[in-house]
C-alpha cells in the first residue's frame, strides 16, 4: 500500500563478550533513531558585549544590598564662618517668632505629649521621626495619632512588637514609603528589645544601628528624647536653605552637617533644625520662596534672593 513503508531489519555489529577477535551480528529490534530537529537557541548580548545563551539555567538576580548610612565624624579643621551669618540667623529667628509653622505644632516633640511613661515618650519620639522622611509634618502627626489608636491608646515598644504588620501599615499608609517604614518599625522594635533593654539608645552609634534610622533621625532623637545636644539634624530644609544662604557648598546632608557643626556655636545647634524647617515651610518654600516679603532679601543678606516682581505700569488710555 502506498501509505505504508516497509522497513527491512538492520544488522548491528557488536564485539563478542567471550572472544575479543570475534564480531557478532544481529538484527536490531529497536527502530533506528531519527535525528531530532535542531533547537534554535536565542543568544542575547548584554551591554558589555558578551553573549549569553538562553538555554543556560537562569540564576536569580540579586540586587546589591544597601549599606547602612554611617555618620561622618567632625572635621579636624573647622570651616570659615560665613560673613554676617549672625545677622542672618537673628533675622530668621525674628521672622519665625511672628509665624507658626507646622513643625511647631506637629513636630516630633508633640508626639510624646500623649504618653505618660518616660520610655514610651522616648519611643514614640523615635517612631515619629522614623515616619517623617519624605512626609509632611501634618501627615506624620496624623499617622502617629492613628497608630496610637490602632495600638490601644499608647505607642509603646511592647505594643509595636505585639502588633501584626498589617495593623501598623493600615495606620501609617499615608506617609511616604509606608511599606518599608512598617518593616523598619518592627525590626527596630525587636532590636531595641534584644540589644538596648527595651529603650531608645542614648548614643548616635546605637541609634543609627537601627533599621531606617540615619544621622538626621538619630541626632533629632537624641535632642527630643534624651535632651542631648550632640549634633545637628540636617534635613532637606536645612540643607537647601543653608546652601541658599551661602553657608556651605555641600550636596549631601552629612557634608552640610559637619560643615555647620564646625563653626556654628554649640548653643545654636539644637534649635537650628526647627528654626530653618519652619522658615522653609512658611517664608522660603522650595517652589515658591517669598523673597519679596523676606527681611533677608530687603537687607541684602541672602545671596540667592530673587528680585521681587514689580507691578506693571497701567497702560494709559488715549
Amino acid at each position: 500500500m502506498a501509505g505504508l513503508q516497509r522497513t527491512s531489519p538492520r544488522l548491528q555489529a557488536r564485539a563478542s563478550p567471550y572472544h575479543s577477535g570475534v564480531t557478532l551480528y544481529g538484527v536490531s529490534t529497536t527502530p533506528p533513531s531519527t535525528p531530532s530537529p535542531r533547537k534554535r537557541v536565542k543568544v542575547e548580548t548584554d551591554i558589555s558585549g558578551s553573549a549569553s545563551s538562553a538555554s543556560s539555567p537562569k540564576t536569580p538576580s540579586k540586587s546589591p544590598k544597601k549599606t547602612k548610612t554611617l555618620y561622618k565624624k567632625s572635621l579636624t579643621m573647622p570651616h570659615t564662618e560665613p560673613p554676617r551669618w549672625r545677622e542672618v540667623y537673628d533675622s530668621i529667628k525674628a521672622m519665625r517668632d511672628k509665624t507658626v509653622a507646622p513643625v511647631d505644632t506637629m513636630g516630633c516633640h508633640i508626639a510624646q505629649r500623649e504618653e505618660t511613661d518616660p520610655k514610651n515618650k522616648r519611643f514614640v519620639t523615635l517612631v515619629s521621626l522614623m515616619l517623617s522622611p519624605q512626609t509632611k509634618d501634618e501627615v506624620t502627626d496624623a499617622a502617629v495619632k492613628k497608630l496610637r489608636a490602632a495600638l490601644g491608646g499608647s505607642v509603646s515598644l511592647d505594643a509595636v512588637l505585639a502588633a501584626d504588620p498589617s495593623v501598623i501599615s493600615d495606620a501609617i499608609n499615608k506617609v511616604g514609603m509606608w511599606r518599608v517604614k512598617t518593616k523598619h518599625l518592627k525590626l527596630s522594635a525587636e532590636k531595641l528589645r534584644d540589644e538596648f533593654d527595651g529603650d531608645v539608645p542614648q548614643t548616635i552609634e546605637g541609634l543609627i544601628s537601627l533599621p531606617g534610622v540615619g544621622p538626621k533621625v538619630g541626632f533629632l532623637t537624641l535632642q527630643a528624647a534624651w535632651n542631648l545636644n550632640v549634633g545637628i539634624g540636617v534635613d532637606v530644609h536645612v540643607l537647601r536653605i543653608t546652601r541658599l544662604l551661602g553657608w556651605h557648598t555641600a550636596d549631601t546632608p552629612e557634608d552640610a552637617r559637619i560643615s555647620l557643626e564646625s563653626w556654628l556655636p554649640k548653643e545654636l545647634q539644637r534649635e537650628i533644625n526647627p528654626l530653618l524647617v519652619g522658615f522653609g515651610q512658611t517664608m522660603c518654600p522650595s517652589k515658591s520662596p517669598r523673597c519679596g516679603e523676606c527681611a533677608l532679601s530687603a537687607a541684602g543678606l541672602c545671596p540667592s534672593a530673587k528680585p521681587s516682581k514689580r507691578a506693571k505700569a497701567p497702560v494709559p488710555e488715549w
